[in-house]
């Protein structure tokens, strides 16, 4: 009788546990990790399947378990780090316990695997994005006249407009995509927000981060770029805004400059076809606070 007890709290203590798992998502990193005699698949496509086993397995008993994109050449360096034999499964885990803290991760919801992967790499995309335009940031210096900290005054800056561009939006979704042209290549963050009861909006703390981020290096940089923000509410068309950086302030777009931002694919600079039942509007003014101030760097 008191074995099973112990069986039994066992299992309950098992649903008490969060865990995560290390996801090689592509073909290469799969193919980098053959070279560990102790990893022991051969074939991506049925290690896959055999992952979303396990997390369907996992969600069944009641556990949370949280997938971090797993990387070779980072688990590589991480073993020479910390005196770690790579070709043996504790040293697996114990990376795979790290990146839980400091990867790139998306908690399971049941969702398949083919959903889950191409969130798990935007997160990896977003977070090396932030981690980027933040050491950019970092590196500008201070003003040369004033001794100002520019990346501190420009982030602080970059807060202040996204709060004047959200608040002068009016209620409903907002989707907001801001672009850098920085060297080697441009820098884009994306962010959404709805509003709560109140009226007040929602961000996600993680997304508001990366945006201002982005948006404050082009800012203390004095780069070009821009803001395009799509609002959606309940019985009306899709508006979309736009606006170019100017200084440390924001230019309104015309439509016309809006239509032609929103409908030209950033890669190739192919026009892409417009959506119907959507309209390109002149932003809504973000009044002096969101204009270029006379204080330059």
């Amino acid at each position: 009788m008191a074995h099973t007890e112990h069986q039994t709290m066992r299992r309950v203590l098992r649903r008490e546990i969060a865990g995560t798992i290390g996801l090689l998502t592509d073909a290469h990193d799969f193919t980098a990790m053959r070279r560990y005699r102790t990893f022991t698949f051969d074939d991506h496509t049925a290690y896959l399947q055999q992952v979303e086993s396990l997390l369907r397995t996992l969600a069944a008993e009641g556990g949370h378990t949280t997938v971090a994109l797993f990387d070779p050449e980072e688990y590589a360096e991480f073993c020479v780090h910390n005196g770690l034999e790579p070709d043996a499964a504790a040293s697996r885990t114990r990376f795979t316990a790290e990146l839980s803290t400091t990867g790139s991760t998306v908690p399971y919801r049941g969702q398949p695997l083919a959903e889950l992967v191409p969130d798990l790499i935007d997160e990896a995309v977003r977070k090396a994005t932030w981690e980027y335009a933040t050491t950019l940031l970092a590196r500008v210096g201070n003003c040369a006249s004033c001794g100002e900290d520019i990346g501190r005054a420009s982030f602080a800056r970059a807060s202040h407009l996204l709060a004047r561009v959200l608040d002068t939006a009016g209620p409903g979704e907002r989707h907001l995509v801001c672009s850098v042209s920085t060297a080697p290549e441009a820098l884009v963050a994306a962010l959404r927000a709805d509003d709560d009861a109140g009226g007040t909006a929602r961000l996600d703390e993680a997304e508001a981060l990366e945006f201002t981020t982005v948006l404050a290096l082009g800012i203390a940089t004095r780069s070009a770029g821009g803001l395009v923000m799509r609002t959606t509410a309940p019985d009306t068309t899709d508006r979309v805004y736009g606006w170019r950086l100017r200084g440390d302030g924001l230019e309104p777009l015309t439509a016309g400059e809006v239509f032609d931002a929103y409908c030209t694919d950033a890669a190739s600079g192919d026009l892409v076809s417009p959506e119907s039942g959507v309209d390109y509007c002149v932003p809504p003014d973000l009044g002096p606070e969101g204009r270029t101030t006379d204080h330059t760097h």
